[in-house]
């Protein structure tokens, strides 16, 4: 598993390579939060382009990075989710919270 963080001006881009499970969830979220709150972030883009796994911690860690970034009238974004993961973020209904992009280009055009 590795992460890599990129700050655009009050964008925070996380690009997750791996298996996004237990044992990474509880990282990522502290390293989120922490950058949330040290950097004033607004949006958050999660680039699942590399990831391989994702189970219910991985599902709650986007939930609940999700709400706090609402709760800072923020935007979340998903991109590059593989089919097999974007299938599991849509049967848990993340995909009507936080719209799913192809990748990262998608959103800069919105």
């Amino acid at each position: 598993m590795s992460l890599d963080f990129k700050l655009i001006r009050n964008t925070l881009i996380v690009k997750v390579k791996g298996e996004l499970d237990l044992l990474i969830a509880e990282k990522l979220r502290e390293e989120i939060d922490r950058k949330l709150i040290d950097h004033q972030i607004k949006n958050l883009i999660l680039n699942l382009e590399k990831v391989t796994f994702i189970d219910s911690s991985g599902l709650g860690l986007i939930i609940g990075r999700y709400k706090k970034i609402s709760a800072l009238n923020g935007k979340m974004y998903i991109v590059g989710a593989k089919p097999a993961i974007e299938k599991i973020l849509f049967f848990s209904g993340i995909n009507k919270l936080v719209p799913i992009y192809r990748g990262e280009q998608d959103i800069i055009n919105i």
